[in-house]
């Protein structure tokens, strides 16, 4: 039987996180905290100005790599206009909608009438199943109507993941066929340049020319985000060195604001898990490994074993020759043959492991070229593994 003294043990967490909230996936900081920023800010700010003061709030589509600032710029900025625009006696109402949880224009539908609903605070039922995509957006007109919203704008975040452009294109007209008094406008976001392209074009024509791209951020910009959210930390936590080690590894590897974030995040967690007074730059590094393995654990889940036996293969060859890097097909395929009977099972054939190589190159988990031989050798084609081979081996351990 647990007494009370060690069920509160239980739940003990330490002195590492004053606010841990601070760097959570989703947290949507004041935009006193948003830095490297500040022409992205005042490009979206300007888009919704108009609707501060009753006006049309301008559809603005947004491009960019996963952790460059996209979603935060676009909640903080909207969720200022609401307070601008409180203090011109203006009505400005917004929703967020996930298309990557949201797939289909009825869900996305619905996830807009019910972030109507929360931002307004009104007693209004949206069913969760049952009704139509235009049922949905049929609710969303109503309330607009029923509170006076002068002016709704709904972030559409990975609309490129949306089965269709309706809900788009219903946005853009649902004050223009009478549907609702209110002015309506979107903020599109997008990792793809191209999506625009692949728009109706009646739908595209409707469209303002209004975009913006958010680049990568570089390794100063991540350093000044993290120093805004140290206070997540307790007072003398952080070694000396973690944050700027942090923000010369998210920048060197990929300029994701995002990763850095959680990657400071983890590094706390695993000094908290520790039970530490400090957070080391060794925890930055255990973090970095860790997420590193995780991440090749997602992309090989679901293989098959003959598939992790091939992969297993071509990581120790590249453990084992470090100047190397790329293997021919046979040479993976003789690797491969030795693990695979130490396993106890029956190789495939050699043409068969080629093809899941190729596979797998798809995937983003290896890396297939043509090279040129020598005379009379032809051109073959070499393997190189996207990754370090200590986390693949580790990962497909687990």
């Amino acid at each position: 039987m647990v007494d009370t003294d060690d069920r509160s043990s239980l739940f003990e967490t330490g002195d590492i996180f004053s606010n841990r909230e601070l760097l959570r996936v989703g947290h949507v900081p004041e935009l006193d905290r948003v830095v490297g920023r500040d022409q992205e800010i005042a490009a979206v700010g300007g888009a919704l100005a108009p609707a501060t003061r009753g006006g049309p709030p301008e559809t603005t589509i947004i491009y960019g790599k996963t952790g460059t600032g996209k979603s935060l710029v676009s909640r903080c900025v909207t969720r200022e206009a609401r307070i601008e625009a409180k203090s011109h006696d203006t009505t400005l109402a917004y929703a967020y909608v996930d298309c990557s949880d949201y797939q289909s224009e009825t869900k996305a539908s619905r996830e807009m009438a019910r972030q109507l609903v929360d931002t307004l605070g009104v007693d209004r039922n949206v069913p969760r199943i049952g009704i139509s995509s235009s049922d949905y957006r049929d609710i969303t007109w109503e309330i607009l109507n029923d509170y006076d919203v002068d002016a709704f704008v709904v972030i559409l975040d990975e609309i490129d993941k949306l089965d269709d452009d309706e809900l788009l294109r219903s946005l853009t007209r649902a004050r223009e066929s009478g549907k609702a008094a209110s002015h309506i406008g979107a903020v599109c976001i997008s990792n793809k340049i191209e999506y625009r392209d692949r728009l109706n074009e009646r739908l595209d024509s409707s469209l303002q020319d209004n975009e913006l791209v958010f680049d990568p951020y570089d390794a100063t910009q991540i350093r000044a985000i993290l120093e805004h959210r140290i206070d997540a930390f307790g007072d003398g936590v952080l070694a000396d060195g973690v944050v700027p080690k942090v923000a010369a590894i998210a920048a060197k590897e990929h300029g994701d604001a995002r990763k850095a974030v959680d990657t400071l995040y983890e590094a706390g967690r695993l000094a908290e898990k520790q039970n530490l007074e400090t957070v080391t730059a060794a925890h930055v590094d255990e973090a970095v490994h860790k997420a590193e393995v995780n991440r090749f654990e997602r992309l090989i889940t679901g293989s098959t074993p003959h598939v992790q036996h091939i992969l297993r293969a071509l990581a120790l060859l590249t453990a084992k020759n470090p100047g190397k890097g790329a293997f021919r097909t046979h040479d993976v395929y003789d690797a491969y043959c030795s693990l695979a009977s130490t396993e106890g099972s029956s190789p495939l054939s050699e043409d068969r492991v080629y093809r899941l190589l190729k596979e797998q190159a798809f995937l983003g988990i290896t890396e297939s070229n043509h090279t040129g031989g020598g005379p009379g050798e032809g051109s073959y084609l070499e393997h190189r593994l996207l990754g370090d081979p200590e986390v693949v081996v580790e990962a497909l351990s687990k």
